[in-house]
């Protein structure tokens, strides 16, 4: 299966980005020349990571009958410090909400999301080494 993204310079550094329907903004910060109407594309890699991750983890959880009731990730990269400045390391920090979530349940979900199913991680990993961590917050019933 091909994808397709169409990629418009607006002004200054700031592009449009575009594919399947859904637009996202992109640009640099004022030291760079930007504006701040979007991400940089750097960053975007690590909401991508993210959105990829979370949709594996949240979609396997429910279908083991965990009762998640909120997820958040963090994910956070060093740059290295000359150009290229590529992603030297990148950490990923789930943090799964829910009422009696069982951890091994919890950390299966990710494995299954790093080792089987994301793709974004899959190909970052083969440019960086990619840590996880898991918190777990007990909601009251």
């Amino acid at each position: 299966m091909a994808y397709e993204a169409t990629v418009t310079w607006k002004e200054g550094i700031h592009f449009e980005g575009a594919s399947g329907g859904q637009v996202v903004h992109m640009d640099g910060i004022p030291e760079a020349g930007g504006q701040g109407l979007g991400a940089s594309p750097m960053r975007l890699l690590l909401m991508a990571l993210g959105g990829c991750t979370g949709m594996d983890v949240i979609s396997i959880l429910k279908k083991m009958r965990q009762d998640v009731t909120g997820l958040e990730i963090v994910v956070s990269g060093e740059r290295a410090s000359d150009h290229p400045k590529v992603y030297t390391s990148l950490d990923v920090l789930y943090r799964v909400k829910g009422r009696q979530l069982q951890r091994d349940m919890v950390e299966k979900a990710v494995n299954l999301s790093e080792e089987k199913y994301c793709s974004v991680g899959a190909m970052l990993k083969k440019a960086a080494p990619l840590h996880t961590h898991i918190e777990i917050i007990e909601e009251k019933a």
